[in-house]
């Protein structure tokens, strides 16, 4: 297979440090873009220099809030210059990492990743979706916002899936070229095991020595949709990679 040449958008992320590393591990030439490497997509700044001599861009790069305004605007903008950037580059696809449920979503954060598919699907370059179920790095977040030793998480249905394997999928959707047949299901990459965030997070808690009480989301954007597992994996999606207390037992 020859060498591709790839640039990440949101390279120093969550799960775009597992792309950069699955990428390079497979021989690929890496571009790495965050404002850390002084590359801003929001902004344009050291963009087109970036770009120059990529063949596929992954875009991972997202908003650091759920508040549903802000990151829409973040998404509209990274979705206009990754298209108008990359297009002068020359570059053959954009392959962007998405959420399962996103397009039942009103409100929230999942309401604008929908509309930043919606916008990267309407340029002018290939693009290919990923919509992978939360993650399994997610847990801790949960965790981490809420203070002292008892934390209130939500208990609706995931199926929950490590960064590493999505990057993994991610990767090799990058690798496909073209358009794919009129018709087919955007694809889903979910974790082996359905469980509640709140099941998730008693696990990771009982590590913590915090105690994990589930409630039933009430209060989260579209709370409803999730609790009856508008969350979960479509019939097609691939499921892989280590169930949540797998992937937990490997961490330091």
């Amino acid at each position: 297979m020859s060498i591709t040449t790839f640039a990440v958008a949101g390279a120093t992320g969550r799960l775009g440090r597992h792309v950069v590393d699955v990428l390079t591990e497979r021989g690929h030439e890496v571009v790495p873009m965050s404002r850390a490497t002084g590359v801003d997509i929001i902004t344009g700044e050291g963009l087109a220099e970036a770009l120059t001599g990529v063949e596929v861009i992954i875009d991972v790069a997202s908003w650091h809030s759920s508040e549903q305004e802000a990151a829409t605007e973040f998404f509209r903008t990274s979705a206009r210059n990754l298209h108008e950037y990359g297009q002068k580059a020359e570059v053959a696809q954009i392959t962007v990492a998405s959420i399962i449920g996103v397009d039942k979503a009103t409100a929230g954060f999942l309401a604008a990743k929908k509309v930043h598919e919606e916008l990267l699907l309407s340029g002018p370059l290939p693009v290919r979706i990923l919509r992978a179920a939360q993650f399994h790095e997610m847990v801790g977040q949960l965790l981490d916002w809420q203070q002292g030793d008892v934390a209130y998480i939500p208990a609706l249905p995931t199926q929950l899936v490590a960064c590493r394997t999505v990057a993994e999928d991610l990767a090799d959707l990058a690798l496909n070229p073209g358009e794919p047949a009129p018709g087919t299901p955007i694809p889903e990459i979910a974790g082996p095991r359905k469980e509640t965030l709140a099941e998730a997070a008693a696990l990771l808690g009982a590590r913590r020595a915090i105690k994990v009480v589930g409630v039933d989301g009430s209060g989260m954007p579209d709370a409803e949709i999730a609790a009856e597992g508008g969350l979960l994996p479509s019939p097609h999606a691939k499921l892989a990679g280590p169930t949540f207390q797998e992937w937990l037992d490997t961490q330091p």
